[in-house]
């Protein structure tokens, strides 16, 4: 494949990203030493990088040291795990969100890329395809939501978990409706236009599912009601 660094859609995505990045804080940590460099010098990334590093501690201790307001990090590290990582932050800084690019397409990785409440997961193999993954996760990811492509719900809701405890309580239709519009990267102002409800009613709805999931938080209802196969992956 030809990358046309010339072209108007690359020109246009570098423009986005650069736009979606500013006032940011942002750090890297991506195993591949060859992919950390290039987006570390990108002219989009540059002016927003605080640090990057190649290994699961080395990210951790940057994170706490530069307090970045975006982390993104490939699965595969020289040592540890990108998964593990996203752990480690969400407890040490919960207010940083989380970006993971997967190097594999496997059911197993998006689980626990989902497990570590990742607020985007993405697939390495779409970068640079003009499928837009990457500027559609900065997107949604500046704008509060999350970002899960059709393929990561598919595969994250392919099939009932066996190890999750049972619901406490069930979740209305209207609140599984709610859930189902947060996991596609939709904020509240959306949902309600979606659904003809008020802002007010959404964020009643979102509140009992959250509540219903033992979830935290937006990112972690939905990543919850994706992995108990509550809601439809591809609605």
């Amino acid at each position: 494949m030809e990358l046309r660094l010339d072209s108007r859609t690359t020109q246009e995505a570098i423009a986005q990203a650069a736009e979606l990045l500013e006032h940011r804080r942002l750090v890297l940590v991506f195993g591949d030493r060859l992919t950390l460099s290039a987006l570390a010098i990108a002219e989009p990334i540059k002016p927003s990088l605080v640090g990057a590093a190649t290994t699961e501690d080395e990210g951790l201790e940057l994170v706490l040291r530069t307090q970045p307001d975006l982390l993104i990090c490939s699965s595969d590290l020289e040592t540890g795990y990108g998964p593990v990582l996203l752990k480690r932050v969400k407890a040490e800084l919960p207010t940083c969100q989380l970006l993971i690019v997967l190097e594999r397409e496997t059911k197993a990785l998006v689980r626990e890329a989902l497990d570590a409440f990742a607020d985007g997961v993405i697939f390495k193999s779409s970068l640079g395809t003009g499928r837009g993954d990457l500027i559609g996760a900065l997107h949604t990811l500046a704008d509060g939501g999350v970002y899960y492509p059709a393929e990561i719900r598919r595969l994250a809701a392919a099939a009932p978990q066996p190890d999750l405890p049972p619901l406490v309580e069930e979740l209305t239709q209207r609140e599984l409706d709610v859930a189902a519009a947060v996991a596609r990267g939709l904020k509240s102002n959306a949902i309600a236009d979606l659904l003809g409800i008020s802002l007010e009613t959404v964020k009643t709805h979102v509140g009992n599912a959250m509540d219903k999931l033992g979830a935290r938080d937006r990112t972690q209802m939905a990543v919850t009601a994706l992995l108990y196969g509550l809601i439809d992956p591809l609605d």
